[in-house]
């Protein structure tokens, strides 16, 4: 009786057998990563090539396990690195303190920074753990610097402002399709995301102007009346 009741243990493992696998032969086979992944950091650009960092270290202040360093300084007037009057001179991002929380994402003022979808990289020693600006800051047509060290994929550079575009309405409904970005260099305006509320692809193409949702939004409030 007590043999019978061990293999009862068994009856589980005996029902998957017939089942369908699921198990993916990684790393030749890899999954589908979803549009708000946290993986690896980059430094965006605006359209015309200039750099989105400010350099006002809000990322480094709001960043939980202190593994940001930025340093800013004066744009040349002649030739500006950034709108504005400061840009991030110094930027680094410590690999082995980093936990991918994305509050750096969210704090950021200017949409500068923003995560790939690349995670699978490793290092032998612990200088390539630290990225600096000039490993960070997207190349001249938009796309990521690879390092030798990285295991990218093709679909790992796109949607790299996902999570941006995701917390942009705040979980209101009204605020879906509705662009509150900046472009970015070899993107263009990136389209918003939907699952809010019923508006079509169609109709989510940069087609509403903030200014009129927010003015919507307000008169619902109090009233009818916008203050």
């Amino acid at each position: 009786m007590g043999i019978l009741s061990g293999l009862g243990g068994f009856k589980v493992t005996l029902k998957q057998i017939g089942e369908p696998r699921v198990t993916r032969q990684y790393p030749e086979e890899k999954r589908p990563k979803p549009p708000r992944f946290h993986g690896r950091h980059v430094l965006n650009r605006y359209p015309d090539g200039m750099e989105k960092c400010i350099g006002c270290e809000l990322c480094a202040g709001v960043c939980p396990a202190r593994c940001i360093y930025v340093r800013g300084a004066d744009n040349d007037p002649d030739a500006p690195v950034s709108p504005g009057e400061r840009f991030g001179f110094v930027y680094e991002i410590n690999y082995l303190r980093c936990i991918h929380c994305d509050l750096c994402v969210e704090a950021c003022p200017t949409e500068a920074i923003t995560e790939s979808k690349m995670f699978e990289f490793s290092f032998t020693n612990r200088e390539d753990a630290i990225y600096t600006k000039a490993e960070l800051v997207v190349d001249d047509e938009g796309h990521p610097r690879r390092m030798p060290f990285e295991d990218w994929q093709d679909e790992d550079e796109e949607d790299t402002s996902g999570w941006v575009r995701a917390t942009a309405p705040s979980g209101d409904p009204h605020f879906e399709g509705v662009v509150g970005w900046s472009g970015e260099l070899g993107h263009g305006i990136r389209l918003p995301e939907r699952g809010q509320s019923e508006i079509s692809e169609d109709e989510m193409a940069a087609t509403f102007r903030l200014r009129e949702v927010l003015a919507d939004r307000i008169s619902r409030k109090i009233g009818g009346k916008v203050w």
